[in-house]
């Protein structure tokens, strides 16, 4: 029997300490233009979502690693989750809000 999937959705403050555990692997599932504009996530590792080869792409990540994602505004990385639960990936935080209220929040960004 195939191992189920932990998929969580949280928030801001929640999402900073699983950073600061430094035991997962941080996903920015924007695009380039989106975080040029905005920055991004201090550690994040950009896969951008929209890209036509973005399932190909996340189907080839270790499915063992547990994973913090997020988007602009949540919707992307909760499809990105999703996928990542039926493709068997043992752990996967989603960012509920998205970078737009992380940034709102005052909490740590960096330019690229």
């Amino acid at each position: 029997m195939k191992a189920q999937t932990k998929v969580m959705h949280v928030d801001a403050a929640t999402f900073q300490k699983l950073i600061d555990s430094k035991n997962y692997l941080l996903l920015d599932l924007r695009t380039t233009d989106e975080i040029k504009s905005k920055g991004m996530i201090k550690g994040s590792q950009q896969l951008n979502y929209l890209d036509k080869d973005s399932e190909k792409r996340i189907s080839e990540l270790d499915r063992n690693t547990p994973y913090l994602i997020y988007c602009a505004g949540g919707g992307r990385s909760s499809d990105c989750a999703e996928l990542m639960q039926k493709l068997g990936f043992t752990e996967v935080v989603n960012l509920e809000k998205g970078f737009d209220d992380w940034k709102k929040r005052g909490l740590e960004t960096v330019k690229n």
